[in-house]
């Protein structure tokens, strides 16, 4: 597999072959199901080690109030009952409510850089991954948005838009933060999820060659 490299004006400077073990997945052969499912999968998980799981209720433990025993227990006429942070009462604990956990699980990493592998071959598939020239492309020399803006108006890059390099420039950064959809990623924070959330994948070409490396593995 061969892809043009352009640079900052869009114009074709040179081309990067890719192995088509590594980017030239199908997804729409014989095991559809299977390579759609594993990036499913890969999606849910990151979106599981993102939950902040700060939710908590109060049990009877927590609530206000005494833990004397309202009345006695027989003789009253009324029901028996014990503290006033019973679940029954009003303002009482409650019970098997939500508490601070975590959502996250292990997912093999075979399987994260698979779909990975995946949504990157869908996506040169599609003919919106962009390969640029070097990470000079990707830098700008002040951290304006309207130079961020006009860099990818160059490029000809329009709607959610993921920027990947080896490393992220910091200019880069604050100068697209203000930009609707935009979003810079290093290559070693990549994910399945990122990839198949942005109409265009623009990444430098020390970056698709770093990642073929990772995702073979």
């Amino acid at each position: 597999m061969n892809l043009d490299v352009v640079n900052a004006k869009n114009e074709k400077v040179d081309s990067v072959d890719l192995s088509d073990d590594v980017f030239g997945y199908d997804v729409k052969a014989l095991k559809r199901k299977k390579l759609t499912a594993l990036v499913w999968e890969a999606v849910v998980h990151q979106n599981a080690e993102d939950r902040r799981g700060t939710h908590a209720t109060k049990t009877r433990g927590r609530v206000r109030g005494s833990g004397r025993k309202v009345w006695r227990q027989k003789g009253t006429g009324r029901a028996r009952v014990g503290d006033a942070q019973t679940p029954l009462w009003r303002s009482g604990g409650t019970v098997f409510g939500p508490q601070p956990r975590s959502y996250g699980y292990r997912l093999p990493k075979r399987m994260v850089r698979g779909a990975l592998r995946v949504a990157l071959s869908q996506k040169i598939k599609d003919g919106v991954l962009m390969v640029v020239d070097g990470p000079s492309v990707l830098a700008l020399d002040e951290p304006r948005t309207k130079l961020g803006a006009e860099r990818l108006e160059e490029l000809g890059v329009t709607g959610r838009t993921v920027l990947v390099d080896d490393a992220s420039d910091r200019n880069l950064e604050l100068a697209v933060r203000n930009l609707q959809g935009v979003r810079v990623i290093e290559t070693s924070q990549l994910t399945a999820r990122d990839v198949v959330s942005a109409d265009t994948v623009v990444v430098s070409k020390v970056a698709i060659e770093h990642l073929g490396q990772v995702v073979s593995s």
